[in-house]
């Protein structure tokens, strides 16, 4: 194993562990075994002896289950707030779009040259643009399903 991947993985396991969310991560039944001692002897051993299986055997990390105190159950939105979301997506819409056809008429000659290439302030510009526009995209898209749940919840009950 190289230097650099054994700092990181003493850093995510003090970052877990000074923040108290190695259960969390981890699954049920860890807290137990997280006395003081224990952790430095964890620190040495690696990921498997956290997970409570032998060093060197790999497998996939333990789902937990809601209803066993997890914290992986379905999320639900307020009506105001997907509402917002929802606003928010299409304010990302109307903005970004109109702000890429303003950056493509620019005539003040930041955006194009005196040849009528692009500049970086153009291509900077543009990718601010698409990025805001997929996150706001995406934004919306989380909107407009929990107001569709919504609805859907409401016809049904």
């Amino acid at each position: 194993m190289s230097a650099g991947s054994n700092t990181a993985e003493r850093t995510v396991r003090a970052v877990f562990l000074t923040a108290g969310t190695i259960e969390n991560v981890q699954g049920a039944g860890v807290e137990a075994d997280m006395a003081g001692t224990h952790r430095r002897g964890l620190r040495r051993a690696g990921p498997a002896a956290v997970a409570g299986r032998p060093p060197g055997s790999a497998s996939a990390p333990r789902r937990r289950r809601p209803e066993n105190g997890g914290d992986t159950g379905l999320m639900k939105l307020s009506r105001p707030v997907s509402w917002f979301l929802l606003a928010f997506g299409v304010w990302s819409w109307f903005i970004w779009i109109t702000f890429v056809k303003n950056l493509w008429k620019d005539g003040s000659g930041l955006a194009f040259d005196d040849a009528g290439d692009p500049t970086t302030y153009f291509w900077v510009h543009l990718l601010l643009a698409v990025t805001s526009f997929l996150l706001g995209t995406a934004v919306g898209v989380i909107g407009f399903r929990g107001v569709r749940a919504l609805r859907r919840e409401r016809s049904r009950g």
